[in-house]
C-alpha cells in the first residue's frame, strides 16, 4: 500500500492486537450447552523452518440459544497437553455447563474433554464416514454409505445403536476392518442421539464451523506463509471478532431456548472425569 509509513502500519497492528486480545480474553458468562471445536492448518516460520500448525477455533451455544466464538489457539493438534491447556483456559474464563463437545477424532482432545469439562464427546460424523468409506473400496462406497445412514435415520438412541450393530454385522464377513472400526466408534459417532431431536442436525458434525473455517482459509491464503504465530493470531482473531459481531446482531437464535435449557445432568450423557 502506497502512502503508509512503517510506523503507521505498526500502530494499526497494535490497535488490532489490543482489540483481538480483549475479545479472546473476555470473560465467558452464562452456561454453554454445546461446544464445536475444529482445526485449520496454516504454515508459519519457526526457527528458520516452515512448519504447519493447527489453528483451533471453539464456538459455543448458550442456554439462550445464541452462538459465539469462545476461543482460539495455535499448536500441535494431536498433543493432549495442548488440548488440556486450551480447555483449561476456557474454563478459567468462565466456560461451564457444557454437555456435548463436537470435533474430529483427536485422542488428545477426547481425553482433555473428559478431564476438564466432564462432557460427552461427539466424533464428527462427516469425518468418520470419510474414514469408514476408505475401507469399502470404490465400488462399495455408495452401498456402505446407504447402509450406515440407516442407523442415523433412527428416532432414538437405542434404535440407532441396534441398527448400527446390525449394519456392522452385515458388513463383517466381507469388510472386517470396516466392521471393527464401527464397533470401536459406535459410542462416539452416535453420542448426539441422546440429545434433543431438534438439535441433532447441528450436533452430529463440525459442519456448523465450515463457513467460518472457509472464510479463515480464504483470508489466510493471501498471506501464504506467516512470519510468526502472533501474525496468525492477529489475522484469524480479527476474522473471528468480525464473525462474532455478525452473529450478535442476528435476530434469530441459532437454537431454541425452550429445547436447550432443560438438558439434564444425566449420567448417561456425562463422562466421568479422568485423573490428572
Amino acid at each position: 500500500m502506497s502512502g503508509i509509513s512503517k510506523s503507521q502500519v505498526s500502530r494499526l497492528c497494535e490497535e488490532i492486537d489490543v482489540k483481538v486480545k480483549a475479545f479472546l480474553d473476555r470473560p465467558i458468562e452464562g452456561e454453554w450447552r454445546y461446544l464445536w471445536i475444529d482445526a485449520t492448518y496454516l504454515k508459519v516460520r519457526q526457527n528458520g523452518r516452515i512448519v504447519s500448525v493447527a489453528v483451533i477455533v471453539a464456538v459455543g451455544v448458550n442456554t439462550d440459544g445464541r452462538r459465539e466464538v469462545l476461543g482460539l489457539d495455535i499448536g500441535p493438534s494431536e498433543a493432549e497437553p495442548f488440548w488440556t491447556a486450551f480447555l483449561r483456559k476456557l474454563a478459567r474464563r468462565g466456560l461451564r455447563g457444557v454437555k456435548l463437545v463436537i470435533s474430529d477424532a483427536h485422542e488428545g482432545l477426547k481425553a482433555a474433554i473428559a478431564k476438564i469439562l466432564s462432557a460427552t464427546w461427539q466424533r464428527c460424523r462427516v469425518h468418520f464416514m470419510r474414514n469408514a468409506l476408505a475401507h469399502a473400496g470404490k465400488s462399495g462406497r455408495r452401498v456402505v454409505s446407504a447402509f450406515v445412514a440407516t442407523a442415523f435415520a433412527q428416532n432414538d438412541a437405542e434404535s440407532a445403536k441396534q441398527q448400527w450393530r446390525r449394519v456392522a454385522d452385515q458388513l463383517r464377513p466381507k469388510l472386517p476392518k470396516l466392521a471393527a472400526l464401527m464397533d470401536e466408534a459406535e459410542p462416539d459417532v452416535l453420542a448426539y442421539m441422546t440429545f434433543p431431536s431438534q438439535h441433532r442436525a447441528k450436533l452430529h458434525s463440525t459442519n456448523p464451523l465450515e463457513r467460518l473455517n472457509g472464510e479463515i482459509k480464504r483470508r489466510t491464503e493471501v498471506v501464504g506463509i506467516f512470519p510468526n504465530e502472533a501474525a496468525i493470531t492477529r489475522l484469524v482473531g480479527a476474522i473471528l471478532l468480525e464473525q462474532n459481531d455478525e452473529w450478535a446482531v442476528q435476530r434469530s437464535r441459532y437454537m431454541t431456548l425452550e429445547t436447550i435449557a432443560p438438558i439434564p445432568d444425566d449420567p448417561i450423557i456425562g463422562l466421568p472425569p479422568m485423573a490428572d
